[in-house]
């Protein structure tokens, strides 16, 4: 089994940045990929952004330009920068190895004024 423990997160004014952060533990991979996913409220999830134990990122269409996912090990943080309103939602960690993808309990992110 996989643990996945989040932090960050909350109340951020338009325009401004957060960072997110998830540390995974439990029968891991020696290789393995972590990421993020937004779900705003009424949609589904989506694609933030990705990398791989090579520290190889993949980034979602709506974050590109905006944000930052690095990995040291374990552990894997996700830089909002410049957000909006849309960016508003729960931002889940994800772990996937080669048995089974394990998720985070989800971070709320509220962008307003």
């Amino acid at each position: 089994q996989v643990q996945l423990l989040q932090s960050g997160g909350g109340l951020v004014q338009p325009g401004g940045s957060l960072s997110l952060f998830c540390e995974a533990s439990g029968n891991l991979d020696s290789s393995f990929v972590m990421g993020w996913y937004h779900q705003a409220p009424g949609k589904e999830s989506e694609l933030v952004a990705t990398i791989s134990s090579s520290d190889s990122p993949t980034y979602g269409e709506s974050v590109k330009g905006r944000s930052t996912i690095s990995r040291d090990g374990v552990k894997v943080t996700l830089k909002l920068r410049r957000l909006k309103p849309e960016d508003t939602g729960v931002y889940s960690c994800k772990a996937a190895t080669s048995r089974a993808t394990f998720w985070g309990r989800g971070s709320q992110v509220t962008v307003s004024s």
